[in-house]
Order: C-alpha cells, then structure tokens, then sequence
C-alpha cells in the first residue's frame, strides 16, 4: 500500500440553464458541460476508483468515464451539493436584483446568515467532512477520482487548509476545475494540496 492517498476532485461542467444556485435542482450537463468535463479529463486514467456526487450532473459523466476505463464507481451521497433553499433554480442576477443585502451577507459569512429554508453551512460542512473520512477509509494508499460539486470542493479544501467555514466562498472553483490533494497515511503528517484549478499530467 502506497504511503499516500491521492484524490483528484474535478468539479461538473455547465449543467443546462447555465449558471444558477443549483444544489438539489437535478439539472443534467449542457452540451458544453460534457465538452469542459471531457476536455478536462483529456487522455488521463492513472486513477484507481471514481467516486461522484448522486446528481446527475456529476454522475453521468463519471459513469461515462468508469466504463470507458473500466474503474470501479462509487456513487456517494454524502458528496451532494448543499441545498439552497428558496434560492435553488434562481440566478445570482435574481436574487441580487430581489434582495442584494442577504445575498451579500451570506457571501460575506453564511455561517451567519443562513439561505432560507436552505441547508445550514454548519450542517453542510459536517455531512461533507463525514462522507470525506470515509473516502479516505476506503481509498486509503490509492488514486481516487472524486467528481462533485462547487460546495463540496470548498468544504474538502477547507478541511485540508484549516479554513474557518465562513470564508469559504473565497475560493474560486469554476466549472470542470481540477484540484487534487495528497494525505498521509500517517495522521500526524500535514495533507497537502498538490494543485488547485490546474491541469492533470
């Protein structure tokens, strides 16, 4: 067993409707979503297992991907994508047209100023940190692919770099961006982000 374990988070391409706040809106990927994902990926197979978000726009293409290179495929739902509540299926535009001082808030610290109805960040943050250890568990000293959300990307780098929850938003992670981070076996030892947003070689 490898003394590492090597995860590769690829966040999904453009679903159709384009930008929105969309965490259980079950949106499939645009045309151009597939593109981005495909040319993200390229020719590249060194991983071991993929591991994918249950909504359809992170599963199909990581099913896609598994037959296409014969890995085994995990489909994880603690890895979904946090709910927005009244704001799911609306557009940035909307909401800031409609009430610019909550959106504001809740970019600046959405710890504090929670989305109506939507999932706390506190709660988010858990579910997310939960479902991350087991992965861990289970793909201990191997190459893993995880393909996930825009949220779900923050939380994972947040664990990795001791971020405080509520700057979160502070990281970009645009759509099909590759990110991988590398963990110890050893738990003393520090995880170490590797690349964010960059290429796979």
């Amino acid at each position: 067993m490898n003394d590492f374990t090597i995860v590769d988070l690829l966040r999904h391409g453009e679903p159709d409707g384009g930008q929105k706040f969309r965490g259980a809106v079950d949106d499939p990927l645009s045309p151009r979503g597939w593109e981005q994902m495909q040319t993200a990926v390229g020719t590249y197979q060194d991983w071991e297992a993929i591991i994918s978000s249950p909504l359809i726009r992170c599963a199909a293409f990581a099913q896609t991907l598994a037959q296409r290179l014969d890995r085994p495929l995990e489909i994880a739902h603690g890895f979904s994508e946090i709910r927005f509540g009244v704001w799911e299926g609306r557009s940035v535009a909307e909401v800031h047209d409609e009430d610019p001082a909550a959106l504001g808030r809740f970019w600046r610290d959405p710890v504090a100023h929670p989305i109506p109805d939507g999932e706390p960040v506190g709660a988010f943050d858990q579910r997310i940190g939960v479902a991350w250890d087991a992965l861990l568990e289970r793909y201990r000293g191997r190459h893993v692919l995880l393909v996930a959300h825009g949220g779900v990307i923050r939380m994972i780098l947040r664990r990795l770099l001791d971020m405080p929850i509520h700057r979160i938003w502070r990281m970009e992670v645009p759509f099909a961006a590759v990110s991988r981070m590398r963990v110890h076996r050893d738990p003393d030892a520090e995880p170490h982000l590797v690349f964010h947003n960059g290429r796979l070689a």
